[in-house]
């Protein structure tokens, strides 16, 4: 009798990412395994075991690229079985630019990026580089070269400038801050999915609240779901190409193995538990929660009113205090990549009274913040 047939493993889950390769639903982000290259030999072959194909790298992430480039020969990776990404600050020469890129495919040992992104289209000026001038010219010196299969970009910047750069019509692909706790730039990602345009979410876990440390309210809120998976769920069922996930050792790699499949829409108990969540923040910070409409804007002294109330929203409606407190503090301190002013630049001027569709006590609720959060602040994780 002839023994039984194993089932097959099912076929890793991929997404079209623009005009480029298909990507997993998982993308490794490589600013964390930077102690060794054996340490990100570890990773890489844990990722790859995951499912994932999506390799996401930097020449600002230190020696990342060195390290990824040896550990893809020490592992023999077949080239065509992965898809990489790396970025190029935005500001060089035609010249340096070049030369740039070729250090870049030299550290990675490989002939050919499949993505190369705009590291940081954060200020008009950039996307101004990426479209006119030398930053065009490099951008299509390196595709008529056949060095790169597309170009996109990576933003921290505001809605507006994104949305210019998406309608240019000169990127295959985006990189986005797009999180459960903060949805503003969820319609761009919709609008750039349906156009054809590939879509990343940039550090879902870690700057889309600190999500692996959740405190225990988060915790209560998101059950019978762990608060990560729930953020993660939510955005793969929004269409999002692909999610990045930075790994600092193979084990942080599990949710790519867990959710490999999850690309689905929401079950009813995933879209009850985000009903829960919602309805208890709302319960939690009662009249004085911010909506997130973004009426109050503009603000005659440029406070971000929105981003910090929203800080505000989280560390009172959901106990996300520290992570909180951690972006709070990182303001005026990370130059074009965050905010610029804190809740101590609003002089009372009393114009963002009138336009708040709530009534909020706007000026008070800033004070509070930065009450609330304000502490001694800790170093970015790169730059």
């Amino acid at each position: 009798m002839a023994p039984p047939v194993a089932p097959a493993e099912p076929r890793p889950v991929r997404r079209p990412f623009g005009q480029g390769p298909a990507v997993s639903l998982f993308s490794l982000g490589t600013m964390r395994a930077l102690d060794s290259a054996d340490q990100m030999e570890l990773v890489l072959a844990a990722a790859l075991a995951a499912g994932i194909n999506h390799l996401e790298t930097a020449p600002a992430y230190g020696p990342a690229e060195g390290y990824l480039g040896r550990a893809l020969s020490s592992l023999a990776v077949e080239r065509e079985l992965v898809v990489i990404t790396s970025k190029l600050l935005p500001g060089p020469g035609l010249q340096e630019g070049r030369a740039q890129l070729r250090a870049c495919l030299g550290r990675l040992g490989v002939e050919r990026l499949d993505n190369l992104a705009v590291h940081g289209l954060n200020r008009p000026e950039h996307l101004a580089w990426a479209l006119e001038g030398e930053g065009a010219e490099l951008l299509r010196w390196a595709l008529g070269e056949g060095l790169v299969g597309q170009v996109g970009f990576s933003s921290h910047g505001s809605t507006a400038l994104i949305e210019s750069a998406l309608s240019s019509g000169r990127f295959g692909f985006c990189s986005l801050h797009l999180h459960l706790f903060d949805q503003e730039r969820l319609p761009l990602a919709r609008r750039a999915l349906a156009a054809g345009i590939g879509v990343l979410a940039i550090s879902p876990a870690d700057k889309g609240g600190r999500l692996y440390d959740p405190p225990p309210e988060l915790l209560e809120q998101c059950a019978p779901f762990l608060p990560l998976e729930l953020a993660y769920r939510f955005l793969l069922a929004a269409g999002i190409s692909t999610l990045s996930l930075g790994a600092a050792r193979p084990a942080d790699l599990a949710w790519a193995l867990r959710l490999a499949g999850a690309g689905g829409p929401l079950n009813p108990a995933e879209t009850s538990a985000l009903e829960r969540l919602a309805a208890s923040a709302r319960e939690r910070l009662g009249l004085q929660r911010c909506g997130q409409c973004r009426a109050c804007l503009p603000c005659p002294k440029a406070v971000p009113i929105p981003e910090l109330l929203r800080l505000r929203n989280l560390a009172i409606g959901h106990g996300m205090e520290a992570f909180a407190g951690e972006r709070y503090n990182l303001i005026g301190r990370a130059g074009h990549w965050w905010e610029a002013l804190d809740a101590r630049a609003c002089e009372r001027c009393g114009a963002c009274l009138p336009r708040c569709p709530h009534g909020l006590a706007i000026p008070d609720l800033l004070a509070e913040t930065h009450s609330l959060l304000a502490a001694s602040p800790r170093r970015r994780l790169w730059g």
